[in-house]
Formats: C-alpha cells, structure tokens, sequence
C-alpha cells in the first residue's frame, strides 16, 4: 500500500514538473503513471549503486552531487518512458528538484505501510533527583 501512495504522489510531483519546467514534456496522464511507476523502481534498483558509486564526489560537494543524482534518475527515466522526454540537463535539474521536494515532503508523512503517520512531541523527561 506504501508503494502505490508513494507512487502517486511521484506521478503528481511528475505532472506538477511538467507544468512548471518547460524542457519536461508528457504525452497523457497514463505516461506520467507510468513515468511514476519507473522512477520508483529506478530509485529503489539503480540509485543506491549510483550513490555508492559517486560517494567521494557526494562528500566533496558536501552531499550536493545527490541533486545531479536525482537530475540523472529522471533523465533515465524519460530514456525508458515513450512519451515522457526530459530536454537538456537544467531541465532534468530543476524538474528533479520538484519532485523530490514534494516527494520528501509527502513521504514523511506516509509510514512504509501506507498509514499516515502524526508526529507528536515527546513529553518532558521526568526531572532527576
């Protein structure tokens, strides 16, 4: 159940960067399904070697490689997908960023069972005597 919401809500960031950066481009509203659906598997099979793989440029840049990162999962993707094209670098950039933003934002709040989870303070710790 976790999988098919953080699907959705990837199809709505794809849809959301296709609106917003002019060098991203879907075909229907299937294609951005199926975009969503492929950049999950991507991110789920192919960026933890990439992140393994560019560790010591990630340190260097003080973990700012991740974005050129996420720029190529999504470049990839649109390689994959007919119908969903990713024009130059910057698009990739920018539209990666939409995506991870609102995905980072909306998968905080959903448990890996598709539950949505309330985050509540911690009550004070009792004093020490």
């Amino acid at each position: 159940m976790g999988f098919l919401i953080r699907a959705l809500v990837n199809a709505v960031a794809i849809w959301l960067a296709t609106e917003i950066v002019s060098g991203i481009h879907a075909g229907s509203t299937v294609t951005v399904i199926v975009a969503a659906l492929v950049l999950g598997l991507i991110n789920a099979l192919v960026r933890p070697v990439l992140l393994v793989l560019t560790l010591p440029l990630t340190l260097v840049t003080l973990g700012l490689f991740l974005f050129v990162l996420n720029a190529l999962c999504l470049w990839l993707t649109s390689a994959i997908v007919p119908g969903f094209e990713v024009r130059g670098f910057w698009a990739a950039f920018w539209g990666a960023l939409i995506v991870s933003a609102l995905s980072w934002a909306v998968n905080g709040f959903v448990s890996d069972r598709g539950r949505m989870v309330v985050i509540t303070e911690r009550p004070p710790a009792a004093p020490r005597r």
